[in-house]
């Protein structure tokens, strides 16, 4: 079927929308009619390059909810009219790593950044006679969708797309870069670094698991109000504020827990990291930086001597299938404020305005709102 979709054709170009064409579904593949989808930081990594995709165009977006319109065969307990989201990274449940508990490093995503279909191993997406490489084999900057079922994740109804679409990537990461990677106790010290969508629900993962302080460091005075509002207690404009002010109110044993969720990781700010980090204490490295960054400060000695650790994660250390559903019925228990982390939401054309609102730092997270002048 032909639709349309925002596609970057090179590095450091806005968004433009324009006529894709996609498959129908086969085996193990599911069409959807995407209703909502977020526009996460991991995107603007495709236009910079710091997410180099295996060729051009590509078609962005990798958090999203919608609603199924076609299953093809092979394809069980999912069926037209479901409302699911989508994981941005598929989950097999066989291979491997999904054996070992680790579903969010299932097998499958080692071709995330290849563009091919998991089904048959094809480009399924074209237009103006090209393959697209879509993001993470998803690609919710369009109204329509076929993917393989491994990302495909049923929901309860009742939620609103535009907050169900927050879990596809986002809000799950963070929560669980909080309470799963970071292991937060009742009583610990936690900081988070950046508060965006990721650093939100790390901060909500942080509240919910009883952490005593809680600090932020963001440059951006609303969202530090914002963050208070969440359960911060104490907020920073920059590290060197908060090394200080960290230092006073732990009388200078640090965070214990550190969640880095910045929206760009550059290697030269490791070692700051580790330096909030209390001894025997941990810092996620939730945020992402350039895959040709390949050098990061750190002072081994200190690393050794106070016994830290330096703990990288992915989609939250969850298992997306468990995950998603289970915060979203912590959301409908309200146990998790998700509706506050939507800040603004977006026509498909307006994508471009949407992503200088959140580098200029006006936005928690901004939504896709699809429409039937979408289809």
């Amino acid at each position: 079927m032909k639709t349309k979709g925002a596609l970057i054709w090179e590095f450091n170009q806005p968004w433009s929308i324009e006529e894709i064409e996609i498959g129908d579904p086969v085996k193990d593949e599911v069409k959807i009619q995407m209703e909502a989808s977020g526009m996460c930081h991991s995107d603007h990594h495709l236009v910079t390059g710091g997410i180099p995709m295996a060729g051009f165009p590509v078609l962005g977006g990798h958090e999203g909810a919608g609603i199924v319109t076609e299953v093809g065969p092979g394809v069980e307990g999912i069926e037209p009219g479901d409302h699911v989201v989508l994981s941005f990274i598929p989950s097999c449940g066989v291979c491997p790593s999904c054996q070992a508990g680790l579903r969010n490093l299932c097998d499958l995503g080692a071709g995330l950044l290849g563009g091919l279909a998991v089904s048959d191993g094809t480009n399924r997406i074209h237009a103006k006679g090209q393959p697209v490489f879509p993001m993470t084999l998803l690609g919710t900057f369009s109204p329509y969708m076929v993917v393989h079922k491994s990302s495909v994740v049923k929901i309860d109804k009742s939620i609103p797309f535009e907050v169900a679409c927050l879990v596809g990537c986002g809000v799950t990461t963070g929560y669980g870069s909080a309470v799963r990677a970071g292991d937060i106790r009742p009583g610990d010290d936690v900081a988070v670094i950046g508060v965006g969508g990721v650093g939100m629900a790390a901060l909500q993962g942080a509240v919910n698991a009883g952490a005593r302080h809680i600090f932020v460091v963001d440059p951006v005075e609303w969202k530090r109000d914002q963050a208070l509002k969440f359960g911060a207690t104490h907020v920073y404009p920059d590290i060197n504020a908060a090394m200080a002010g960290i230092a006073e109110v732990t009388w200078g044993l640090m965070a214990k827990k550190v969640i880095v969720t910045v929206g760009e990781l550059h290697g030269s700010e490791v070692d700051n990291y580790l330096n909030l980090t209390s001894k025997g204490g941990t810092c996620v490295v939730t945020a992402i930086g350039s895959l040709l960054d390949t050098s990061a400060n750190i002072n081994l000695a200190m690393l050794t001597l106070m016994q830290k650790n330096l703990q990288g994660t992915i989609f939250g250390g969850g298992n997306p299938h468990f995950d998603i559903p289970q915060l979203l019925s912590m959301y409908k228990a309200g146990k998790l404020n998700l509706d506050d982390m939507v800040t603004r939401q977006y026509k498909l054309e307006q994508i471009n305005d949407g992503y200088r609102d959140m580098l200029e730092g006006r936005n928690i997270r901004g939504v896709i709102r699809f429409t039937d002048e979408d289809r």
